[in-house]
């Protein structure tokens, strides 16, 4: 037993394939309890097996924020801290050492969240969470993308090695997201960050006048003050547009998204596709160029793994290309290759780019 009683909670459904992992990893704790809401396949009895405390409970009309406040009814009244997880995450080993050896009792805690780690287990979008939190004084609130949400005013404590790594079922249907975010921004419509989702999911959806339409409105709420969020909602209205073939639009919002936080690389990235897309060889790779000179990642969900893997470089060798500038197409199309270089598509561009060299010495 540890300085506190740390118990993890869980929601889960049909999720059989994780429970070895996800058990593994969470074991570090006194206890774990998961509310399971209604598996059909081997989920319920692979947590029974493994010591996990399970309760069965169908909820209708599916709420995420139901489901989470009632697992959590599931840990025991005398717990210090409460570790809320899915069964697609896994913690790195000695989280709870980790934990323990930082905490300031009542508080909550935020740690780093590895959503999206790439084929060569490169995490390439990462944030900070914080869904430790202690047993007494939090709710969860709204349908879909769900909040803890504090009762009274809280203390918090940043441990950034305590890493949680995502691996998520890609299989799995988001199809009742829509839904419960339109229900979400109907029970709150002044809530800045469903408004954004909600918007974003209808992007998703292919449906472009109302993405643009909700992602303006999200703009012009008062609490829609962080110019990252923001700035990635005026990226969706932009692809919205340019989807809608209405590119004069489009560059005037991907324009207003790297006015908006000129700091991060995903306004520029988009605007040299579009350039491209144009054929404005030069303007892309100005785009680009800016772009690559932008070093450091925050640590934020809007980030896009395409400005942080071998995209820029791939696009830059293209764009060199097409303006004849061979040495400098080789050049970045070898630094995509550095990503990936078992690509063939890229290898047949720089085969391409090879030949057009020795053709033209």
């Amino acid at each position: 037993m540890g300085k506190y009683k740390v118990c993890v909670y869980a929601i889960c459904k049909n999720e059989e394939k994780f429970v070895k992992c996800w058990v593994n990893s969470m074991k570090e704790a006194d206890e774990v309890y998961v509310l399971d809401t209604g598996s059909t396949d081997n989920t319920v009895k692979y947590l029974k097996k493994a010591g996990v405390n399970v309760s069965v409970e169908v909820i209708k009309p599916w709420r995420f924020d139901v489901a989470r406040n009632k697992s959590l009814e599931l840990v025991p009244k005398d717990t210090d801290i409460c570790v809320c997880t899915d069964l697609d995450e896994v913690f790195e080993s000695g989280w709870r050492e980790k934990l323990e050896n930082a905490y300031i009792s009542g508080s909550r805690v935020s740690y780093t969240y590895n959503w999206h780690i790439n084929e060569n287990g490169v995490a390439d979008v990462s944030f900070m969470l914080n869904k430790i939190h202690p047993r007494e004084g939090y709710v969860w609130t709204h349908p879909v993308h769900e909040v803890l949400t504090p009762l009274y005013e809280e203390k918090n404590v940043v441990i950034k090695d305590i890493v949680l790594n995502h691996h998520p079922d890609s299989s799995k249907s988001r199809g009742s997201y829509l839904e419960l975010l339109e229900l979400s921004v109907e029970e709150d419509p002044n809530d800045d960050r469903n408004m954004h989702y909600l918007g974003r999911e209808y992007m998703y959806y292919n449906r472009w006048e109302d993405c643009i339409n909700v992602l303006k409105r999200h703009l012009t709420l008062e609490n829609a003050t962080w110019n990252l969020e923001r700035a990635a909602s005026m990226r969706y209205i932009a692809r919205s547009y340019f989807n809608l073939h209405n590119e004069i639009e489009a560059e005037f919002w991907y324009k207003s998204a790297i006015k908006e936080a000129s700091n991060v690389r995903e306004g520029y990235v988009e605007l040299a596709y579009l350039y491209y897309n144009q054929k404005k060889w030069l303007d892309s790779i100005n785009c680009l160029l800016k772009a690559l000179s932008i070093k450091t990642k925050d640590m934020v969900y809007v980030n896009e793994i395409f400005c942080w893997d071998n995209t820029i470089d791939d696009l830059l060798s293209v764009n060199y290309f097409n303006l004849g500038i061979y040495d400098l197409a080789l050049y970045h199309i070898n630094k995509a290759l550095e990503y990936n270089k078992e690509d063939m598509r890229l290898l047949e561009n720089k085969k391409i780019i090879e030949t057009s060299i020795k053709t033209n010495v």
